[in-house]
Parts: structure tokens; sequence; C-alpha cells
């Protein structure tokens, strides 16, 4: 089988790409200089041209606070792009891998969200991402879209790798009223790879790590796993202003695709230190 991966130099892609690659299937691997999404007719001939099974797309504009003073670049990549990937894919019955997030909900759920809750995004980069996601739905018949969350890896700037580099601060603040479940993209690879092989009902699927936790306690436990003594204080939301709004809550039923969040953060940090 073979599979394109758009964005495959990008944190996840990384990752992603040799996962793929052990598990026997034929990856044909671009980023934006081999595949500018952004260009139907680019789109359209290299596809053409590789005629692969799936494309796993996980290009994507994803400077969140960015997105809000860049709304036109954000939607050009997250909303066009991916809608350029769907009308060809529909086209020619490939099937499209979509990698979505919880910033697609509002965060005012009291409980936990499962892929039918209906989407209401609170900032730019989630009404992209949630115009690709309706642009998959639109035009293909073939598709799995994984909304995913709190993403870290070995290939990229994430929240893990920030927390270390400020560990030596006289005092470091860190958000305590926004809850979500932490992801190695080590974990979403397995997980999208899984729903290829066992050939998955088409629709939605929620693929984070298992259990919840706040920012707060995300990084207490980074520090815990580094050994690292920090003097880390817990803060509200109104504490530390950003330009994109969160949801407070993106707890999401995952199906036990992942496993507990603080397994794979403890087996990132290993891999990290043998490093």
């Amino acid at each position: 089988m073979k599979i394109l991966v758009t964005g495959s130099k990008g944190m996840l892609g990384q990752d992603l790409c040799p996962i793929l690659q052990d598990e026997g299937f034929d990856v044909v691997e671009t980023d934006v200089q081999s595949l500018d999404i952004t260009d139907f007719e680019t789109v359209k001939a290299v596809l053409t041209k590789e005629k692969p099974d799936w494309i796993i797309h996980c290009a994507a504009y994803t400077n969140v606070d960015g997105a809000e003073s860049n709304e036109e670049t954000a939607q050009k990549i997250n909303g066009l792009g991916t809608e350029n990937i769907a009308k060809v894919c529909g086209e020619n019955n490939i099937g499209v891998i979509y990698i979505s997030t919880d910033y697609v909900f509002n965060g005012e759920k009291e409980g936990i969200y499962t892929p039918e809750d209906t989407p209401c995004p609170i900032n730019v980069y989630g009404k992209t991402k949630l115009y690709g996601e309706q642009a998959v739905q639109k035009y293909c018949k073939k598709y799995y879209i994984t909304r995913t969350s709190w993403l870290y890896g070995h290939h990229g700037k994430n929240f893990v790798e920030t927390m270390i580099s400020l560990a030596d601060k006289p005092e470091l603040k860190v958000v305590d009223d926004q809850v979500g479940s932490p992801t190695w993209t080590i974990e979403l690879s397995n997980a999208i790879v899984n729903l290829i092989k066992k050939e998955a009902n088409y629709g939605i699927y929620l693929i984070c790590g298992s259990g919840y936790t706040s920012w707060y306690g995300f990084a207490k436990e980074i520090f815990s796993l580094i050994g690292k003594e920090v003097n880390l204080k817990p803060c509200n939301t109104d504490e530390f202003p950003r330009a994109a709004k969160r949801p407070r809550n993106s707890k999401m039923d995952n199906g036990n695709r992942c496993r507990n969040w603080k397994i794979s953060l403890k087996n990132y940090i290993e891999l990290r230190t043998d490093d």
C-alpha cells in the first residue's frame, strides 16, 4: 500500500514516516517544497503522478497565537490547502487521514468530548482546522479525521522542551485551569497505523493520550521525570494572557487508542536522555 505524507518534515511527520516504513508501507514524503498544498494544480499533478492509496495530511499552519493576526495565511494553508487535497482525493478515490485538533471545541462542556459533539472553535486556528475537516467530509468518501491534543515530539517545538528550557528560572508560573490530554507523536503515529491496518469505519476519531491533566500538572510531571527541583506555581488563564483563546476543557474520549499520558511522557524523556 502506498501512502503519501504531507508535512513530512514536521514534528509529527518525522516520527510517522519511519513507523509507516517499518510497517511495510510504501511511503512518499512531501513538504512545502515538493507539494505546495495551497496550489490546486500542483496538488493534482503530484497526486496524479504518485497515485497513493492514502494521504496522511500532516501539513498545517500550527502557530495558534500567530493565526490570530495571520488569519488569511492560516486559512490558506489549513482551510483551502486541505480543501485542495480533499477535492483531488475525492475525485481519485484516495483515502485521506486528516490531522485535526481539540481546538475545534470551545471547552465549555462539563464532561468528556466524543466524536459526536458539535465543534465550536473559539480561535482562528480552530476555525481553520474545522474548515479543513468539513472539506474532507464534503469531498471524500474514504477518510479518518483524527483530532489530537497537546502534541509533543522529539522533532519540533513543544511544551515539554519549552518547560525544560525554563527549568532554571527563579519562579515558573503555568496555567492550571485548562485540562486536556498530552499526546506523544509516537502514540498518535501508532494509532494512525492501526486505523489503516484494521480498516476501521470511516469518520471522526479522537486520538490523544489516555488520562487528563492541566498544563501545570503536565509541567510538574516533566520536572519530576527529569529530576529537577523547580519553583513551579499554578496560575489561572487570566494571569497568562495569550492572543488566542484556549478551551478550558479538552478532555476527549480516545477509545483507549493510546497509552496513559504519564507512561508516554516517561518513555519520551528516557529517549531524550539517551540521545
